[in-house]
């Protein structure tokens, strides 16, 4: 079995945009007509250069070869041009081919990929999701009231309980910047304090509270800001520092009782080494379409495993995405909780031949062989994006704060 074929799709994700302004996936089919399909998430370039990025690493390393040899792959496409280290770019693209090699793997052998990579160890697994807002509150992009208003958000917070979740994830601590990190103001370290307090009211001990940030804080502004979180009793504060450094996020961890997440920004297994080294967190939260696949992730959660860290995989982006997301915590026994896009409806269905199964608070692994997905390509091709925005664009200012109103 070889690859002979492959094709992209740039898909307008339209309002209210949950997972991102678009998706791009990749189908790739063997000479034996089995089709694999993977979601590549990269969002330091256009959309159509992305897909010009996947047609060129599969002219090179894809097209004509086994997609059985995962690990080759893997190898040549991460040292290609002389590289052989992370690129969050290259290996975004390099996530999406290695998922739908999986794809193809799982149907050649009518296997779902779960099976493959050590068999399932649940039958159903745990999902939180973010407060979004209700029908009529408008979209991401809009700065709905959920966002900023703790009595919307713990309101909103106790429907989500009352549907099954066992977990919400929210961050009022403000816009992130091409500048950061900073210190956080006083008005958004008491904004924090009264969504963790509120929501806490709402929901009780029925849910836990994830307070998610997005590397904008210095060390000593976010064990500022985790002082005053700490009596809420978060299961975790997300990121509270940028990246580069996951030495500055250790001081965070051992300033605090709260658990510290990271890991949506990370790719390859030589970037969470690096984290788990330091100490810097407890819980890893690779993101599947971008870390380096499947396989890769799974070399994470055995190395998180070693360090008692647990695995959350982090979901900014499509369906195909999530599907391969709980391919990963179906078979990994330091899973601890799944993103979900609530409770995987709207767009994040009509896209999928079959949707996700959803219910009371748990996803369904399914069955059915390689990521137990079929992208529906009619809807795929009638929603093209034709926008020429990032997936995601932070601030370009260096007080982000100072031009937007802080409620």
């Amino acid at each position: 079995m070889i690859v002979k074929d492959v094709k992209t799709f740039v898909v307008g994700n339209p309002p209210p945009h949950y997972g991102g302004r678009y998706f791009i996936f990749v189908k790739l089919v063997t000479d034996d007509g089995i089709e694999g399909v993977g979601e590549v998430y990269c969002a330091t370039f256009g959309p159509r250069t992305v897909a010009c990025m996947i047609e060129d690493v599969c002219a090179r390393h894809v097209v004509g070869q086994d997609p059985f040899r995962i690990e080759t792959l893997w190898r040549n496409v991460y040292g290609r041009g002389y590289s052989l280290r992370p690129d969050i770019s290259l290996v975004g693209v390099l996530s999406g081919i290695e998922m739908a090699c999986w794809d193809i793997i799982g149907k050649a052998v009518d296997k779902p990929v779960h099976a493959l990579l050590g068999g399932r160890v649940r039958n159903r697994i745990r999902s939180y999701t973010y407060l979004y807002p209700g029908e009529n509150e408008g979209h991401v992009y809009s700065e709905p009231a959920v966002y900023r208003d703790p009595d919307v958000a713990a309101q909103r917070a106790a429907e989500y309980v009352a549907m099954g979740f066992t977990a919400v994830k929210f961050d009022p601590a403000g816009p992130y910047a091409n500048f950061d990190p900073r210190q956080p103001s006083l008005e958004r370290i008491e904004l924090s304090a009264a969504f963790c307090r509120r929501i806490r009211e709402a929901v009780g001990t029925k849910a836990d509270l994830l307070f998610g940030t997005h590397g904008q804080f210095t060390a000593s502004g976010a064990i500022r800001l985790a002082k005053r979180l700490e009596a809420y009793d978060p299961l975790w504060f997300e990121e509270p520092t940028p990246p580069e450094m996951p030495e500055e996020m250790a001081l965070v961890a051992r300033a605090t009782s709260i658990p510290i997440a990271t890991g949506e920004r990370l790719t390859t297994k030589y970037e969470f080494a690096r984290v788990l080294e330091a100490r810097a967190a407890s819980i890893l939260q690779m993101a599947l379409g971008r870390v380096g696949g499947l396989l890769e992730a799974k070399k994470i959660a055995a190395m998180a495993e070693a360090h008692y860290a647990q695995i959350a995989p982090h979901l900014y982006c499509g369906p195909i995405e999530g599907a391969a997301n709980v391919q990963l915590a179906a078979c990994t026994p330091n899973f601890l909780i799944l993103e979900s896009i609530q409770t995987w409806g709207g767009f994040h269905a009509e896209i999928l031949k079959t949707p996700m199964r959803w219910e009371d608070g748990f996803v369904i692994p399914p069955d059915a062989p390689g990521l137990g997905v079929e992208l529906n390509e009619a809807v795929a091709l009638a929603h093209p994006y034709d926008g020429d925005e990032l997936h995601l664009e932070p601030s370009e200012q260096a007080d982000p704060d100072l031009h937007a109103k802080v409620y």
